[in-house]
Order: C-alpha cells, then structure tokens, then sequence
C-alpha cells in the first residue's frame, strides 16, 4: 500500500497565535475592568457602531419586516430540521438509577446550562445558520437564558436575517455587538445578560481566541481553527461534483483546507484541472478566498484502495467528510475521524452547513479524534447522585477506609470508619491498608 499526493499543501493549516492572544487578552482585561463603557469604546473602535446594543422588541419585529416571505420560509424549514435533530438527539440522553450493590444505588442527571452565549459572525459573511445552530440546540436543550450577539455594520446595524433568526429559534436577547466584545459581553455579564456559563459558535481568529482565554471560567463548545473538509471518491463518483464541492468549502477562507483521496487517478487529475477553472467563475472575494486556500492550502491524494482511503480519512481526521463512493454502509461502518459525515453525492457539507439538521459547528484542526461538533449535549452536565440503606453501605465503606489508608488518605478513612461505627456498634472491622510486599 502506498499514498501519492497529486498536489501536496505547500503550508499548514493553523489557528493563529502569538500576536492574537496579546491583543485578545488586553481587550478582555479593560472591558472586565472597564465593564459596559469599555465594550462600548471597542464596538466605535472596530464595528464603527454607535448605535443601541440591546434589541428592543421595534427592532426585532421591524428586522422581520425587512425579510421576504420566502426568505423566512427558508429559514422556518432550516430551523425546523435543526430542532427535530437537536429533539432527537436529547432523546439520547436520559436520567436513570440503578442499584450497583443491595441497598447503594447509583443515578445520572442531565442538567442544562443556565445561560447560553451564542456568537453569530456578520463580517465577511452573515452566517444566518451559525444563530440556527447555537441558538436552537440552547434552547431545546433547555437553557434558562441565551444571548445572542452579532457584529453590527456601520450605520446599518445587524443584519435582519439574523435578528429574525435569533428571535425565531428563542434566544431571549439579542446584541448588535461583535468581536471580542460580544464575547465579553456574554462571558461578564454586562448589558443586563447573566454572565454565560457557556459560550458557542464560529468566529474569526480573535472570538476562537477570546473563547479559548476564559475557557475554565465558562464552558465553550470547541477551540476553532480554521474551516476543513475532505472529499473520499472512487471512479463511480461524478468529477463535477467533486470540484464544486471541493471549490464550496474553499471559499470559506483563504486558510481553509480542502482535501480529495481517491483511489482512481483519472477522477483526481480531472478534478485537479477543473477546480481553478470552476474559482474562476466565483464572485471577485469568493475567487479569492478559494483560490488562495486551492493553491495552499489543497491537496489530492491517490491511494491504492479503500481501505487505504479511509485510514488517510482518520488520520487527518476532517471536519467535514464526504464520501463520494460505493457500499456507503461500508464507509459508515469503518469510518471513525470526522465532525460530520455526508453519505453519498446527493448529500453535500452545504446542506449541513444551512438546513438539513446537522450542527455545522464542528471540530477542526484534527479535532475529530477526540471530540465531536456542537450539539444539544454539550449544553448539557451530565451530574450523578448516590444513595444508601445503612447495610448498603456498610461494604462501601470497609473498601473506602482500606483504600484510603494505602493512599496515606487517613482523613478520608475516618469519615468511613464513624459511619461503621455509629452504624454497627457491635461489630469488628479490620480497616487497616493492606501494604504491598
């Protein structure tokens, strides 16, 4: 078995640092510090935005107003697909107890979240499905309370598409407040919001950044590096296809990676000539974007066989992964790295990406060997209880001492040996640590 790339990156994909974390933990510090007047100063500073912050209900409902019947349509049936998932996917998680030991019984709970802070970037692109994904999956989970916030545009505002978003999947604020002072905002509790307990959604390099300097203080959903995907296709799949799947991710940025492994030469060098001329045909910052990313950041790879296809698949580990081939159950079955799977060609990462109930915010980076995207879940403490007759836990507690005094944990073992005493007067135990020869 061998691997040959066609077209190997001539750089590696990488979240930024350095620079990044001096200029994100500054701000942080002075809104902190400086509280709503500080966050304020930075909205003029970068967003050139001085208008309110706090949608009011006028605003929410004139926001609607401005959006076409179709266009809600659109994103009534988006967000229904994502909600029956995330509903689906709560099904998965449920309270239970069970008895471990006569008299000891053992439980779990899920909890959720109190409050929610959920980034929807409105830079570059205004991404309507990043308020779909964090704001519905919040509230089906259950949260007491989530905010949204979103980078205003100068002497516009947000964008009314999100606002209607937003509002339509619960949210139960809204800020016209992006960047790292969105993140702020969220995570300090300033503008009347509870201060988050988590923090979720895609942004650029300074929100992953400001995200990941006050993970521990609250929850977030992922440490986000630049967008990938990967394409896995045999010579049944159709090269048009894959050039303009391979050309869709492309476009998220002049960063993000795409990949195509194959096993069938003449499916890869097509798709290798036809990808520059499909850029080509892109809006001027869409072409951009792509065809930066295609010349740095792309690569093609041709392996002998299926198997070889999809052990390159787990080692890179996409975020995104679509199988473009035969016997998909196959690839179902053996598949194990990735943050979301597409089966098959008349499913695409756009679909995922927009409507079809899926959480596009997904790990990047590799990520997907350990982790997997945002769902209802992670809003979620999954927390456990225990409870015990006397009797029940008369061996828990003759094991617990034992235990302790090998860790030289006397403190511990005493808080069993009370129990055993005031429990069973009567009785002799031998609670001394059994020591290794």
């Amino acid at each position: 078995m061998s691997v040959t790339y066609l077209k190997k990156a001539a750089r590696v994909s990488t979240a930024d640092a350095g620079e990044t974390q001096k200029i994100v933990q500054n701000i942080l510090s002075e809104i902190e510090t400086g509280g709503e007047d500080a966050a304020l100063a930075y909205a003029a500073k970068f967003d050139r935005y001085e208008g309110n912050i706090v949608l009011t209900r006028d605003e929410i409902d004139a926001a609607a107003s401005r959006l076409s019947q179709r266009l809600k349509d659109d994103i009534r049936f988006a967000h229904d697909n994502v909600r029956r998932f995330a509903e689906a996917q709560k099904e998965t998680i449920r309270d239970f107890q069970t008895e471990i030991q006569p008299g000891l019984v053992l439980g779990q709970k899920a909890i959720p979240c109190q409050a929610a802070g959920c980034y929807a970037p409105g830079g570059r692109y205004s991404h309507v499905a990043s308020a779909l994904m964090t704001v519905t999956t919040a509230k089906v989970a259950g949260c007491g309370h989530i905010a949204v916030c979103s980078p205003p545009r100068p002497g516009a505002g947000l964008n009314p598409a999100i606002v209607y978003t937003a509002d339509l999947c619960g949210a139960d604020q809204i800020l016209a407040l992006g960047g790292v002072q969105g993140i702020a905002a969220m995570a300090f509790g300033l503008f009347g919001l509870p201060k988050a307990d988590i923090l979720v959604g895609p942004g650029n390099q300074f929100v992953a950044e400001a995200k990941r300097l006050l993970f521990g203080r609250v929850g977030i959903d992922m440490f986000a590096g630049p967008t990938d995907s990967m394409i896995l296709a045999d010579a049944t799949a159709d090269p048009e296809i894959v050039a303009w799947d391979l050309v869709g991710q492309a476009e998220h940025g002049y960063n993000s990676p795409v990949w195509l492994v194959t096993d069938h030469r003449p499916l890869a060098e097509k798709v290798m000539s036809r990808v520059p001329e499909l850029i080509a045909t892109l809006p001027e910052v869409n072409a951009s974007n792509a065809a930066d990313a295609w010349r740095d950041y792309a690569e093609i790879i041709l392996c002998d066989s299926r198997e070889e296809i999809a052990a390159t698949a787990d080692r890179y580990a996409p975020e995104h992964l679509t199988v473009q081939a035969g016997e998909l159950d196959w690839w179902l079955d053996r598949l194990a790295c990735y943050g979301s799977l597409f089966l098959g060609e008349e499913t695409t990462v756009a679909f995922g990406d927009k409507a079809s109930g899926t959480n596009h915010v997904l790990p990047t980076s590799g990520a997907a060997r350990y982790t997997g995207g945002l769902s209802v879940h992670k809003y979620m403490k999954l927390v456990t209880w225990q409870r015990a007759t006397r009797e029940g836990a008369k061996p828990i507690a003759e094991a617990t001492a034992r235990i302790s005094r090998l860790e030289g944990m006397e403190g511990h073992a005493r808080t069993a040996d009370i129990r055993l005493a005031k429990y069973f007067p009567t009785e002799t135990f031998q609670l001394d640590a059994e020591v290794p020869a």
